[in-house]
């Protein structure tokens, strides 16, 4: 199948997005299948505010149009809400058609943290935009109970997997600070609530692995918690197995990939008991979820790391994507 993607999320950006659209793409080629990308790169970009690593697209519509047409795809992902996204999904109304969307971010909530912009306002939006798909892409269970609530049409469940090779339990290097090692990974932001994890009362070392336009003021607000900037890759693999737990604090993902990476190196997760982590963690196995997060990362300590992993092994690329393709709607179906 001739399957073309459209992303405004895409390298050198090191996101949930990214790693997930890279990771499928591999899978579908290894499939056999033939697939092409509309990205950002090669138009005319500039920074979306608040967000700089986020490029957006300028003057996209017609370069769109023509390499739809052009590729002429069997079937065809609006995998984004940006501007790529919208002239492609304007350019498949137009031309009747077919295509799927995906709901890869809790963008009302993610608003709502930085302008105070009423979620429902939002939401009436993100509706407009998805409505029209064959079928909208979610990750869990709770996301596709809550969309629906807000009467989201066509919702479709399209997991997530993780690379269980690079992402695998390591041997401790020795450490001359305080354990237990309570790590956190990610993009370092308002709406990641990093704050609720920094300010709790917990004994040992806190590790901040990741970058964005809130570390600054973290990094003087906690000096105590030791910020390493973005790692990818191995590296990130070393920080994940170094950890003893796992804290993600965000009450605004639709998913949460490091979770499954954590849980992947045997490191349990501490969360909220929220959208992402409830179908992500389960508690008493890998992770501990609660309103009280010191407790949940307290408790986290006492999980077994081995049986942490089963858990992470049982989610995988090649699932996710054989998901993804049973959604696709071929233009001549």
């Amino acid at each position: 199948m001739r399957i073309l993607i459209v992303t405004d999320a895409w390298t050198p950006q090191v996101n949930g997005v990214v790693i997930t659209m890279r990771n499928t793409i591999r899978e579908l080629e290894r499939l056999g299948h033939e697939v092409g990308t509309i990205t950002p790169a090669g138009f005319r970009t500039i920074p979306c505010p608040t967000y700089p690593e986020i490029r957006l697209s300028l003057n996209a519509a017609r370069r769109v149009a023509r390499t739809i047409d052009e590729f002429d795809p069997h079937a065809l992902h609006v995998a984004t809400e940006g501007p790529l996204g919208l002239a492609a999904r304007a350019h498949c109304l137009r031309t009747v058609r077919p295509f799927t969307t995906a709901y890869h971010t809790q963008f009302p909530e993610y608003i709502h943290a930085r302008s105070r912009l009423p979620v429902g306002v939002a939401y009436r939006w993100m509706r407009w935009f998805h409505g029209p798909a064959r079928a909208v892409m979610v990750p869990t269970p709770d996301l596709h109970r809550r969309l629906s609530a807000r009467g989201f049409p066509n919702l479709a469940m399209w997991s997530r997997g993780v690379d269980t090779e690079l992402f695998r339990p390591a041997e401790r290097a020795p450490f001359h600070g305080q354990r237990p090692v309570f790590l956190y990974a990610g993009r370092v932001s308002v709406e990641k609530n990093l704050a609720a994890f920094l300010s709790l009362d917990l004994p040992g070392t806190r590790w901040v692995v990741g970058d964005g336009p809130a570390r600054r003021a973290l990094e003087r607000r906690f000096p105590r918690a030791r910020f390493f900037g973005m790692k990818h890759g191995a590296e990130l693999a070393w920080f994940f197995g170094q950890a003893d737990a796992f804290v993600f604090p965000s009450r605004t993902d639709t998913f949460g990939l490091v979770m499954l990476e954590a849980m992947a190196c045997g490191t349990p997760v501490a969360a909220f008991p929220v959208t992402g982590p409830i179908d992500v963690v389960k508690p008493g196995v890998s992770g501990v979820l609660a309103d009280d997060l010191r407790a949940a990362a307290l408790a986290a300590l006492e999980l077994p790391r081995e049986r942490v992993r089963e858990q992470a092994l049982a989610s995988s690329w090649e699932r996710a994507t054989a998901q993804f393709v049973e959604h696709l709607h071929p233009a001549n179906a």
